[in-house]
């Protein structure tokens, strides 16, 4: 999939500009789709282009103009056809795992200086995701948000943000632990330099 249909996506929300939106994916994109500024103005641009998306140039004083953005009804309708086609299998490529695999002949320290590194990262990303939750709440249940909320897919693409990070410290820990109690047993072990030191 391109960035086009997560920029259409994100304009659901309504009117952006360019600033805009790339907050908007900060905060409620980035959990699944991550994309830069530059990527976001090449895209709109594109988009624009192509008749998906209405821009309009709102002057300012002391600053440059800005354009905004919306939805137009050939991108409407584009994005809910995109909705109905058969999502490509999720690949998942990811160095640390590669340095997992390969922690046996590896630099043990350094490896768990990344799988420390990875929960650290990850419980940042959980605690910013909690903070979003409460916003998109409103002081409401999460089962009277999803029963009458007006737009829930944002909601519901952040609770997948959170079952990943959630998942990410869960192994991180387990597999920090596993790390732990075998270089325990290695410098135990007679065979070990310090073994034959004690």
């Amino acid at each position: 999939m391109s960035l086009k249909y997560a920029v259409l996506a994100a304009l659901l929300e309504g009117e952006a500009s360019g600033y805009d939106l790339a907050k908007i994916f900060d905060v409620s994109v980035s959990n699944f789709w991550a994309a830069t500024p530059q990527q976001l103005y090449r895209e709109l641009d594109r988009l624009a282009a192509d008749g998906l998306i209405d821009a309009r140039v709102v002057p300012q004083e002391r600053r440059p103009n800005k354009r905004m953005f919306t939805l137009s009804p050939a991108g409407h309708e584009d994005l809910a056809a995109f909705t109905a086609r058969r999502p490509k299998p999720l690949a998942l490529r990811d160095e640390l795992m590669v340095k997992v695999q390969a922690v046996d002949v590896g630099d043990l320290d350094a490896v768990r200086a990344h799988l420390e590194e990875r929960v650290s990262w990850a419980q940042g990303r959980l605690a910013r995701y909690e903070r979003i939750r409460q916003h998109l709440l409103g002081g409401r249940s999460e089962e009277e948000f999803l029963e009458v909320g007006e737009r829930i897919g944002p909601y519901l693409t952040l609770m997948a943000g959170i079952g990943f990070e959630e998942g990410n410290v869960s192994w991180g820990r387990r597999v920090l632990g596993v790390l732990e109690r075998r270089a325990a047993r290695a410098a135990q072990s007679p065979g070990s330099a310090s073994g034959a030191r004690s």
